[in-house]
């Protein structure tokens, strides 16, 4: 194909780039749908409501308008709550998810701002469509005598099946439908409380005749080709509802290591109940075996420990469930205290007082636990002076004290406690205790060099408190300065030697640690404490890490490097460097940063400079990259597809750009461009000369020639000045073959109105609409069904008077001029959707003018009447010889319901396919033409081929 705008560039220079006005325009954004969707609704709660089919892939396309080019977001919610979409946001334009799942269903946002106004935002809900498999359960109720004379037994089948949209339920008995009324036997009706989602089938009194096969099947009427589903269930004189039964005993104690089976068993039901094992809490282990209703553990541990229940479902009443409790022996983390006299408030132990020795273990079972006690390694049996108690209520459980009365020297010695568990295959516990008289309570100190304690980040340190005392008890150690977490992320750590040690020390651990005795392995009487200040030293932090500066020659720039924190805060020097090459050094005194002035810019200014900030702890560093780099120009994405060339295998590219701050370095005398066919390798450079100064949303045009047709291009684009070239954009254009206009964007496609004609076309779409606008013509939305998309349309309401005229017209087309020795004129198909309803429809005629004759307009094809509350589609060959235009005219009816609207104008290469094209008997008014002009070979051609501004 040969075609599209001649005259693109022409009418975008003159309207935009010579006037001086920008070319920058807000955005504007709608979406579209891949077509993969079941159904597209636009009346639904006034929303587009996208349908699709669970597993299927969802494609939405975000189509945005507005230079520069605005950056995408795509966004979901689920009804009010927000819903993290995919745990990010989607910065493309296709939002793409394949396998989609009925959760993923909800509204989703496209978002387009590029800085100028406000955002654009469109939506459109995403209903995801399934039918799960439906599932009978059957439930059995006897009723009792009443007033000796009512008695029944009735059997309930209860259908359910998750689905979107509702299901429909359907119930057969065999082959035979069953119907409400149907069967005075069979009632069907749906339960209040199930809002409509299930169907039960009630059998009233049962009869021989309901001992049958019954089948339930519930359908979503085909939506998305989603089939019907059916399930069954035979009752019969035996239906029953399952009950099991354990072959184990509940608890199981077991020693770690061992291998246990769990045998589940049922006793009844029909049909056939199945068995499932389940864990009360979590999974099931991994390793566990399952043969039928027999679970094996191998090797089990203190983490395969639970409740495990088997369960019996055959669809028929409740499951039934049954339980066992496995608890795994276990003794650990033993630990003893020493309680001097309570009732004298010792904080010793003397001759003559009493003292407590506590034992403390964490056992499982508890009930299985047994103590001890030992003097010297010989037996200790409770008396009046050595009381012994397994269990003490004050204290927690798994505890056994030794209360020695009347302390005596002959009482010295080792005293040990020993934990077992009743049931054996568990290792004991012993704990020696030594009561002597060198048994003295703890004391706390910190050495003198070590508080405060000063480290730098990311070094390793130690902190220490000096324990002393018989026996030394656990350190407990946290912070003391503030409520936050110690670096192991507890609240409290342990230490058996007094020494907390603390890896890759950052600045959030400067501050107080407080180190206090544990009741553990010690005296239990007020813990002693001591503090110990951490003080972490690091560089300094800077701003700005890094920042691009970007000034044109002569011109002046001061750079300044502040300091945010530091510590220690005394700053001792900094230093500015270019390169390696030392520019100044200085002290701080009271200023928080530091400048670097450069009052004219040459190229020897140019580089990267460097400010570090140095204390005791290092260097913080902030780094400018000074440079005349002209900012990179950026691409007018609203340029139409190939401006067509007047030969046969060649097209043309109306290449349009603006460059991003024009004025922030030297003015720029050239581009570079460079082009190369896609996938070759080799550029192909040329430069483009500027003339004068590029104001800032100037549109600068310049027509790529020779490229061949069908082949894509890569163009980059780079702006030249005296410093020498700034940053570079590139883009792919592509040979399209066809011209399509739905007016959604700011110019229309570069239709415009003719100046000769009554009134104009308005652009519309039903989101916008005057809520005044006339009822009963025009669309209710544009012709893809889109309330928020765009359509041309003739207002008819008053002052419009009848018979008056409104003309739009298309940009001019080029074609290839006929080749006297080869074949005829190529062939265009010129296609739009039209709507016409309304008792007062008057006519919609479409003329083609050729180039060079502006005063000679050929019928292409007419219309007129009311056509219904639609859209309609014309399809006219066109076989034009010259560069030509098209016109849409639309003359006002008899009364004020007469609008006329337009849409989706298509140009294409190659004549229209035969089934689009009208018959020689129009039923509907319109008047189909196939167009062949074969006149004077007019050809005015208007060079396009030379680089513009």
């Amino acid at each position: 194909m040969d075609l599209v705008y001649g005259l693109v560039w022409l009418l975008t220079v003159l309207l935009e780039g010579i006037s001086g006005q920008g070319v920058y325009a807000p955005p504007t954004v709608r979406i579209v749908h891949s077509g993969l969707a079941c159904n597209i609704e636009e009346e639904r709660y006034s929303e587009r409501v996208y349908t699709i089919r669970e597993g299927e892939t969802l494609e939405l396309t975000c189509l945005v308008t507005g230079h520069p080019r605005p950056q995408i977001r795509w966004t979901k919610t689920a009804g009010s709550a927000s819903d993290r979409f995919q745990d990010s946001s989607v910065f493309n334009e296709t939002l793409r998810i394949t396998n989609i799942q009925r959760h993923q269903g909800g509204r989703y946002y496209c978002k387009a701002e590029n800085g100028l106004g406000s955002p654009a935002i469109k939506s459109i809900r995403v209903d995801v469509y399934y039918l799960d498999d439906p599932v009978v359960t059957v439930h059995q109720s006897i009723g009792e005598a009443k007033e000796q004379f009512y008695y029944e037994r009735t059997v309930f089948l209860r259908c359910v099946a998750n689905s979107n949209p509702p299901v429909r339920y359907s119930w057969r008995r065999g082959q035979e439908v069953l119907l409400q009324g149907s069967d005075k036997g069979v009632e069907i009706y749906e339960p209040f409380f199930t809002q409509g989602e299930t169907k039960i089938l009630k059998l009233k009194n049962l009869r021989p005749q309901d001992y049958a096969n019954y089948s339930c099947i519930a359908s979503v009427r085909n939506v998305c080709n989603i089939p019907d589903k059916m399930v069954s269930f035979r009752l019969s004189n035996k239906t029953a509802s399952p009950s099991i039964k354990l072959l184990v005993d509940d608890p199981i104690v077991v020693n770690p290591g061992e291998a246990i089976t769990l045998v589940c068993v049922t006793t009844g039901g029909e049909p056939t109940p199945s068995l499932t094992w389940v864990r009360s809490f979590g999974t099931l282990p991994e390793k566990i075996v399952l043969n039928g209703g027999t679970l094996t553990i191998p090797a089990i541990t203190s983490d395969d420990a639970g409740t495990y229940s088997c369960i019996a479902n055959n669809n028929v009443g409740n499951p039934a469930k049954k339980s066992t409790n496995i608890i795994v022996r276990a003794l650990k983390k033993g630990r003893f205290w020493i309680t001097p006299d309570p009732y004298h408030k010792d904080d010793n132990i003397q001759i003559g007082r009493e003292v407590k020795i506590s034992c403390q273990v964490e056992a499982v079972p508890s009930e299985e636990l047994t103590f001890s006690w030992f003097k010297n390694g010989r037996p200790l049996r409770s008396s009046e002076r050595m009381v012994i108690t397994q269990t003490d209520p004050d204290v927690s459980p798994g505890t056994t004290n030794l209360d020695i009365i009347d302390l005596k020297f002959t009482d010295f010695g080792t005293y040990t406690c020993v934990a077992s568990l009743k049931g054996g295959g568990i290792s004991d516990i012993s704990i020696d205790v030594n009561i002597s008289s060198s048994t003295v309570p703890p004391n706390l100190t910190v050495p003198q060099e070590k508080s405060p304690l000063v480290t730098r980040e990311g070094d390793t340190i130690e902190l220490q408190c000096q324990v002393t005392g018989k026996p030394k008890p656990i350190i407990l150690w946290s912070r003391a300065d503030k409520e936050v977490a110690m670096p192991d992320g507890t609240m409290q750590m342990e230490s058996y030697d007094g020494t907390l040690r603390i890896v890759n020390v950052s600045r959030e651990m400067s501050g107080m640690y407080r180190c206090q005795t544990s009741q553990y392995n010690g005296f239990n009487v007020k813990p002693r404490e001591a503090l110990v200040q951490l003080i972490v030293q690091y560089p300094p932090a800077v701003e700005p890490a890094f920042l691009e500066i970007r000034q044109g020659q002569d011109r002046s720039v001061t750079m300044s490097c502040r300091v945010l924190r530091a510590y220690p805060i005394r700053v001792l020097t900094y230093e500015w460097r270019l390169g390696n090459k030392l520019l100044r050094t200085g002290q701080f005194d009271s200023q928080e940063y530091t400048e670097y002035p450069l009052k004219s810019l040459s190229n020897e200014n140019y580089g990267v400079y460097n400010c570090s900030i140095i204390n005791e702890a290092g260097a913080g560093r902030c780094s400018f990259l000074v440079t005349g780099k002209a900012y990179a120009p950026e691409f007018y994405y609203d340029t139409y597809n190939p401006v067509w060339q007047n030969r046969h295998r060649v097209y043309s590219y109306s290449l349009q750009w603006t460059q991003m701050n024009p004025d922030a370095v030297d003015r720029i005398v050239a581009y570079r461009l460079g082009i190369r066919q896609a996938g070759q390798q080799r550029w192909w450079e040329q430069e483009i000369k500027i003339n004068g100064n590029i104001q800032k949303g100037e549109l600068i045009t310049y027509n790529l020639t020779e490229l061949i047709k069908p082949e894509a291009y890569e163009v980059r684009l780079t702006p030249l000045t005296k410093f020498g070239e700034g940053d570079s954009t590139i883009r792919v254009i592509k040979y399209t073959g066809e011209f399509h206009c739905g007016f959604e964007d700011g110019n229309i496609c570069l239709f415009t109105q003719d100046d000769t004609d009554n009134f104009d076309w308005t652009k519309q779409s039903t989101a916008t609409r005057n809520t005044k606008y006339t009822p009963n013509t025009g669309p209710s939305a544009d012709r893809s069904g889109s309330k928020e998309g765009f359509y041309m349309y003739i207002e008819t309401s008053r002052p419009r008077l009848e018979g008056e005229k409104a003309r739009l017209l298309s940009p001019v087309f080029s074609i290839a001029p006929k080749n006297p020795y080869g074949p005829t004129n190529s062939a265009y198909c010129f296609s739009f959707f039209y709507h016409m309803y309304g008792q007062h429809i008057g006519v919609l005629n479409v003329y083609l003018r050729l180039k060079g004759q502006t005063t000679i307009e050929n019928p292409l094809w007419s219309s007129s009447g009311n056509k219904g509350q639609r859209w309609n589609e014309a399809h006219v060959n066109i076989y034009p010889i010259t560069s030509f235009q098209l016109i849409f005219e639309g003359i006002r009816g008899p009364g004020i319901e007469g609008d006329i609207a337009i849409d989706d104008v298509s140009i294409a290469e190659g004549e229209c396919a035969k089934q689009d094209l009208p018959t020689k008997n129009s039923v509907d008014g319109a008047v189909g033409i196939l167009v062949h002009i074969w006149l004077f070979p007019v050809i005015i051609l208007i060079s396009i081929l030379s680089p513009r501004r």
